[in-house]
């Protein structure tokens, strides 16, 4: 008897207060959409992270006869046998060295026609102007330092690269997109908050007499709180679910029916990052409503 007077209470609230409700839930399901596509977007960062600094290297370019006038290290001309071969046994030596590959000046230029294609840029550039480098795959790519202080300023050798300076803008961008989506997130989330508060006054003010009432027959003030709090946790759970519709159709119509086919050199997150996120959202979306009416109904309103 008592649970079906708690459920016809709900029931109640949710249709005195539809607006409202309807308010929250949006809310909610907004801002635990955003929060679990920033989830999302961080793993798809360290996917991304794992992807590519796997793969990219750390290139030692050789001197040429053209840099002589444009690098200091370059002042006597092009690196000898000598030099190259001395920097190759120092690289074998080292133990965070996986392997090392050559690339010639020719094989330098036919990357690059294969880079560039027949634009205009690809005929500005010979294949003698392009330098020789060793190109050095390391155990762990972030000790690039180590390579770059034995090796940059040594006779014959122009520059040390990292490749990973080109992708870390990339990486860079990305955080940045997920630290914007959790400020939104946390602003939408002080937005649904708000409505759950003043939701819950209202339903308690609207039933007033009948809260009366239950308080002269002897209710206790949690059997008195529990609809209220239970049509904030309905709202926003109902709001949860929205949101991981939002995040599993973004997975699947803008991941991997668009990008995925867009951008085929991108390793995506699976869907069992979105799964693990998912039970989260759902989490929150039914706790945060009900903490937020038990706080409301326990500092605002005395029933």
């Amino acid at each position: 008897m008592r649970a079906q007077f708690v459920l016809s209470e709900i029931g109640v609230g949710l249709r005195r207060n539809l607006t409202m409700t309807f308010a929250v839930i949006v809310s909610v399901a907004l801002s635990l959409g955003l929060f679990g596509a920033s989830l999302l977007m961080r793993d798809q960062v360290n996917t991304m992270k794992g992807y590519w600094y796997d793969k990219v290297n750390v290139s030692i370019f050789f001197c040429n006869k053209n840099d002589a006038e444009t690098a200091a290290n370059c002042a006597k001309g092009a690196a000898t046998e000598q030099q190259k071969n001395d920097i190759l046994a120092e690289l074998h030596r080292l133990p965070l060295v996986q392997n090392v590959e050559h690339e010639t000046s020719d094989q330098a230029y036919k990357h690059y026609k294969e880079q560039f294609g027949d634009t205009p840029v690809a005929g500005l550039v010979t294949p003698d102007q392009l330098p020789e480098s060793f190109r050095v795959k390391l155990k762990d790519p972030t000790k690039f330092d180590v390579i770059k202080s034995a090796f940059s300023e040594r006779p014959g050798v122009e520059q040390v690269q990292d490749q990973r300076d080109t992708v870390e803008p990339l990486f860079r961008l990305l955080d940045g997109m997920r630290y914007a989506a959790l400020g939104v997130m946390g602003l939408m989330l002080v937005v649904a908050l708000m409505l759950i508060v003043n939701t819950v006054r209202v339903s308690a003010f609207s039933r007033r007499r009948e809260t009366g009432i239950m308080r002269l027959v002897g209710a206790s003030s949690f059997y008195i709180q529990l609809p209220f709090i239970m049509e904030a946790a309905i709202a926003g759970l109902i709001g949860a679910v929205f949101a991981c519709v939002l995040l599993v159709g973004g997975k699947y119509f803008m991941i991997n029916q668009w990008l995925a086919k867009q951008i085929q050199v991108v390793n995506f997150i699976g869907w069992d990052a979105v799964l693990a996120v998912l039970p989260l959202v759902l989490l929150i979306g039914l706790l945060m409503p009900a903490l937020a009416a038990f706080f409301a109904l326990r500092k605002y309103l005395k029933v």
